[in-house]
């Protein structure tokens, strides 16, 4: 039961940060997450907490292979961070950009969430693109992980 609500959790927020995305300034998206440097370390976890979010990351994307729009990987990582923050598990997610080999002179971006070291959606490639931007999110206080 439990895996089915968080199923039918990544799905909805996927939509809901899609249209964001298409509607909202990035800034707006990102205004309650501290922005840091592109060589900022990830909060420490538990490895309760690791494991939770390792799940969520998996959810996610099945979710996002079954939506009728596009779920790429920003649409996943802010659905992440929002996952994981309701949790109160700390994380990051970072964006990062590379030139397109096909297409010279044009740039690709790639967005990926991780929570300790460990990423938890957006691994795929993530190695190909040098990071520009990190967002962080803390746990509120008093939180107890659910």
């Amino acid at each position: 039961m439990e895996e089915k609500r968080s199923f039918v959790e990544a799905y909805v927020l996927l939509g809901i940060m899609r249209a964001a995305i298409l509607t909202v300034s990035f800034k707006r998206l990102t205004k309650n997450l501290q922005q840091s440097t592109a060589t900022a370390k990830p909060a420490e976890v538990t490895p309760q907490q690791l494991a939770q979010a390792v799940k969520i990351g998996k959810m996610i994307e099945t979710a996002a292979a079954y939506t009728p729009w596009e779920s790429a990987c920003l649409a996943q990582s802010l659905t992440a961070q929002r996952m994981l923050k309701r949790r109160g598990i700390p994380g990051m997610f970072c964006l990062g950009a590379s030139k397109d080999d096909k297409d010279a002179g044009k740039m690709k971006a790639h967005a990926w969430s991780q929570c300790g070291g460990t990423i938890v959606t957006g691994e795929a490639g993530h190695e190909a693109f040098t990071v520009l931007s990190v967002f962080r999110w803390t746990a509120p206080s008093g939180h107890t992980l659910r």
